[in-house]
């Protein structure tokens, strides 16, 4: 445990805190609506996806959405963004079910979301809103099914590009409907949503993964929700011991810690996407190769100096902080001999400096024993880069669970 860090019940403490209107801008979209939690417990965050900029919708449609949950609670709450809007969206109607299969819904499963007691919600350019808390408990490891139809959209939208998830749209709005008849229309990205909340006991938190194509799971089996934090999740799940149960995913594909680019840099959205998600008690940094790789003059000092920065901003706010260490990349067309002398000197730095909480070491997982600028070919997914289903796997079965927790 680092000297002097906060223990949980400060980390639940900041987490109540941070439940109030922020700056308006991408990084900081401010909040509309958010309903407290009760005194018998507080909300962790059970699903989430970082938002970047997307390409203008279509002024009125309706999106059903596909997201797995982690940690199970009641009240279910969403969050809805047009952090990077231009313009005002109305959200017409909401409603939140389970998946039966494809588009089509478990019957009697579909209800209504409110926000501030009304059915609908117009969300200025800029900000979020959190619909009001659902009553009924939503079980951990469940495919919830967030169905929104959208009105008056113009200009980007907000959303995550790359879910690895099937989604469906249609025409009009046939959101309160459980059948998959009228949604005919498939995607592969999450728009509007990126946050799903449950309440739950103050003793159960939830860790957010803050990473780039890796742990937005690129590579993965596509609606098998095989990314790394979802093996992850399940561990969490199965553990009895481990008080943090609620996982996070905040990876963006193409992503680096210093410079904007496919999304904000880490170190410009990590108040939105790590530390505006209610209780969260660790964030797990695991990002830095797309800085590495892109040879823009990226040093081994500029990348630590950010490092080092994100983990001073976790303990301020009162969480923990894990870093992993930057996998290899030999064979993929970016890779050369100086871009790998920093990846060494950046996980030397991420193993011994002593700045983060606690270290799990994915290089050493996932290269090759023969060659260890190199991916495992058992582990790699054919571009040299991404680890496929069972590298996924064995980068969460790397994870010391006893190295999440705040109080350990």
């Amino acid at each position: 445990m680092r000297a002097g860090f906060a223990r949980r019940g400060t980390a639940v403490v900041v987490a109540a805190l941070l439940c109030v209107p922020l700056a308006a801008s991408p990084a900081l979209a401010r909040t509309r609506h958010d309903p407290a939690a009760g005194a018998d417990g507080h909300f962790a965050v059970t699903w989430a996806a970082s938002a970047d900029r997307q390409g203008a919708g279509p002024a009125e449609r309706s999106y059903r959405l596909v997201v797995r949950t982690s940690v199970g609670g009641d009240a279910l709450r969403i969050r809805l963004t047009n952090a990077f809007g231009e313009h005002p969206v109305t959200f017409a109607s909401a409603y939140a079910g389970l998946q039966r299969q494809g588009a089509e819904l478990v019957r009697g499963s579909n209800r209504r979301l409110t926000f501030g007691g009304q059915p609908s919600v117009t969300v200025p350019a800029g900000e979020t809103v959190l619909s009001d808390p659902l009553t009924g408990r939503l079980a951990a490891q469940s495919n919830l099914v967030v169905s929104l139809h959208v009105t008056g959209a113009q200009g980007p939208t907000s959303g995550h590009g790359m879910a690895m998830q099937t989604s469906y749209a249609t025409a009009g709005d046939h959101v309160a409907e459980e059948a998959a008849t009228n949604w005919t229309d498939t995607m592969t990205a999450w728009y509007w949503l990126d946050a799903v909340s449950v309440r739950t006991s103050t003793a159960i938190s939830s860790v957010v993964a803050l990473g780039d194509s890796i742990t937005d799971g690129w590579a993965s089996s596509t609606d098998a929700n095989r990314r790394w934090p979802d093996y992850l999740s399940r561990r969490l799940q199965a553990a009895p011991d481990s008080p943090v149960k609620g996982v996070a995913n905040a990876g963006i594909s193409g992503n680096k810690v210093l410079a904007d680019g496919a999304g904000e840099a880490a170190l410009h959205r990590f108040d939105s996407d790590v530390l505006s998600h209610p209780g969260v008690s660790t964030v797990f940094v695991y990002e830095g190769i797309n800085d590495i790789k892109a040879h823009t003059g990226v040093t081994v000092d500029d990348l630590t100096a950010g490092y080092r920065q994100l983990a001073e901003r976790a303990h301020a706010a009162g969480r923990c902080v894990v870093g992993a260490t930057v996998t290899a990349f030999k064979g993929w067309p970016e890779y050369d001999a100086a871009g790998e002398a920093v990846r060494q000197g950046v996980n030397e730095w991420i193993r011994h400096s002593g700045v983060f909480d606690a270290v799990i070491d994915f290089d050493r997982i996932t290269r090759s024993p023969y060659d260890p600028q190199a991916l495992l070919p058992f582990f790699d997914s054919g571009d040299h880069i991404h680890p496929n289903d069972k590298g996924m796997q064995a980068m969460a079965d790397a994870v010391d669970l006893a190295a999440l927790r705040c109080d350990s």
